[in-house]
């Protein structure tokens, strides 16, 4: 198989973080690959011919020839093992391990931050009310993790860029685009990854109105 077989599913108003992910995690790589876009208001992803096809009924999909896998996590390990040039992780286990559960941390926990400042205030500029206790608390928890896990100054989690920097910087900036208090530290950080080229691109798709 090449890299010219390969086909993402994302969603039509390109606001999916998990989409982002692994569409940023192409760019990197420098593969090619089509991409076509499920909407998701209008249910298509609960299409039988989609669903059956992702496995999940969720995007983002990637179709590799014959193979389709869906989950963005395992779709960025699956494109480190198969396309192993511009690493998405760390080659450190340990470093890689870490990484790993940031994504999962991210993609697991959080629940008020993501419900209260949805992605939507990311990619179209949306304006939600105040955070309320709950996500004040969850933004709390984020930050010191985020702190505890950069070195002062730090461009990147590790040292080098990886795909859970992407995934980090957009937790912190739904905070942090909307207004809402970002130490500075880390909001410097999100805002360094926010400028990064493939991340660009992804922010750069011409977007339906909401």
């Amino acid at each position: 198989m090449t890299s010219s077989a390969l086909h993402l599913y994302a969603d039509a108003q390109f606001a999916s973080p998990y989409a982002m992910s692994v569409f940023v995690a192409l760019v990197e790589k420098g593969l090619k690959f089509d991409m076509s876009t499920i909407d998701l208001g209008a249910g298509a992803n609960r299409d039988e011919a989609y669903a059956r096809l992702s496995l999940t009924a969720r995007v983002p999909a990637l179709r590799h020839g014959e193979f389709i896998l869906s989950e963005s996590s395992a779709i960025t390990e699956y494109l480190d093992e198969v396309f192993p040039n511009n690493r998405l992780y760390p080659v450190d286990r340990k470093r890689k391990a870490r990484a790993r559960q940031v994504q999962a941390w991210i993609r697991s926990d959080l629940m008020p931050i993501r419900q209260e400042r949805n992605t939507e205030v990311v990619f179209y500029g949306a304006k939600r009310a105040a955070l309320s206790n709950v996500a004040e608390a969850a933004a709390h928890k984020l930050f010191a993790a985020a702190d505890d896990l950069l070195e002062d100054d730090a461009e990147y989690l590790f040292g080098d860029w990886t795909i859970a920097d992407v995934d980090l910087a957009l937790m912190l900036n739904r905070l942090a685009l909307h207004g809402d208090f970002v130490p500075h530290k880390l909001a410097t950080y999100a805002q360094r990854q926010w400028q990064r080229p493939s991340v660009q691109q992804w922010l750069q798709q011409s977007r339906p109105p909401l």
